[in-house]
């Protein structure tokens, strides 16, 4: 892989990842861009205990765009975008409309007792291409260009997270207008984020739970070993990686994918299990594409990597401890970075032919998920239409 960082005519970074050791990235930007100025501010819910990011000068970003003035793809014909050279492997570059951006700031509260606190929205968001062809998407990737895309996620990780203030990283793809997604070329996102997001923190907190009434023992490992244990929500495996639906999901079709060997990010996986990753992966997109038939436009998705975070509060407490225990003295369970799994969530809000999942009243008003589709019924549909 060959890594080439350049700037835009507007100041943001743009980084080129390539296949080819001899290839050359050179062409400037001439589009007469002014420089972004952007801002935001998080503000902390003091009764759900999480951060609110608030970002005004997203309300004039790009929204469904003409294919021919897609600001995605590569420019050609005289036609400027955001990526200055007339082709690519792999494109990342900084978000012109970030959710987060900049440095950290001091925390202010403007009531009394903390209860509206808020501080400078710091860290940094940024879009990755995972093709030059605007037709294509994840799922037609070939092994080699989907490794790609895995180790430039990889090093954004690594370098994302020695910015100030940045605690965690999130990879991700969004794909579909019926999830929200505003331009249609094969991209997907990266957060660095200034805080524990609240689904890791729940993460965090259950595993530190589960080790204080195991003696000590892993939540991951024992979720993922009692999978494979059941059998009938597996859906691939492989040497290094088991992909499955969760016995608890909360999607019509919800699969995750775990290496077997427990790391805390993509920066610590074997080379044994990046080779196999992209395979497995590949196949899994497959299958979701022909889940729902062939008459069926192709499915729409999330797919989110959950890696730990760098720093967090929650690193070193101590969880699971009753009064009893603490009468006896028998110690409460502390987590550490250590004890988190690194794994990918893919999952799609159709739920049949023609019909959508939608978080309605119980899922958006009390987050209480309300599945219409077994999980075992769906993980025997997806080993149905795995390739040939």
């Amino acid at each position: 892989m060959k890594k080439t960082s350049t700037r835009l005519a507007d100041g943001r970074e743009i980084i080129y990842y390539d296949l080819r050791d001899d290839a050359v990235r050179e062409a400037p930007d001439e589009r007469p861009l002014d420089r972004t100025a952007t801002a935001s501010e998080i503000r902390y819910d003091p009764l759900l205990s999480e951060w609110t990011a608030v970002t005004a000068h997203r309300q004039s970003r790009t929204y469904h765009p003409p294919a021919d003035a897609c600001p995605l793809c590569p420019t050609r014909g005289g036609r400027l975008s955001e990526i200055p050279e007339a082709d690519y492997d792999v494109a990342v570059f900084e978000n012109r409309f970030p959710s987060f951006t900049g440095g950290p700031g001091p925390e202010a509260a403007d009531a009394p007792h903390g209860l509206f606190a808020h501080r400078p929205g710091a860290g940094r968001c940024e879009v990755v291409c995972f093709t030059s062809d605007h037709e294509a998407s994840f799922a037609s990737l070939t092994d080699a260009q989907a490794r790609l895309v895995l180790d430039a996620w990889t090093d954004r990780t690594a370098e994302l997270s020695q910015l100030p203030g940045v605690e965690q990283v999130f990879c991700f793809e969004n794909r579909g207008e019926e999830i929200g997604v505003t331009l249609q070329h094969p991209h997907g996102q990266i957060y660095a984020y200034p805080f524990t997001t609240p689904r890791t923190a729940r993460m965090l907190d259950s595993l530190a739970g589960h080790a204080a009434r195991t003696g000590g023992r892993n939540l991951f490992d024992d979720v993922l070993a009692a999978e494979l244990a059941d059998g009938r929500r597996v859906v691939a495996e492989g040497e290094h990686w088991v992909a499955f639906v969760p016995h608890a999901a909360h999607w019509p079709y919800e699969v995750h994918l775990y290496p077997r060997r427990r790391v805390p990010d993509l920066l610590a996986l074997s080379e044994e299990a990046r080779e196999e990753f992209p395979g497995m992966y590949l196949e899994v997109l497959r299958r979701f594409d022909r889940v729902f038939g062939p008459e069926e436009p192709p499915t729409p998705y999330i797919a989110a990597w959950h890696q730990a975070p760098f720093t967090s509060s929650r690193y070193g407490q101590r969880h699971g401890q009753d009064d009893g225990a603490a009468a006896a003295g028998i110690p409460g369970a502390a987590v550490t970075r250590e004890d988190f799994a690194l794994h990918l969530e893919l999952f799609t809000i159709r739920r049949t032919s023609g019909k959508l999942k939608f978080l309605a009243g119980s899922e958006s008003g009390m987050n209480v998920f309300i599945n219409d589709v077994p999980p075992e019924s769906a993980a025997e549909r997806l080993r149905e239409v795995a390739s040939d």
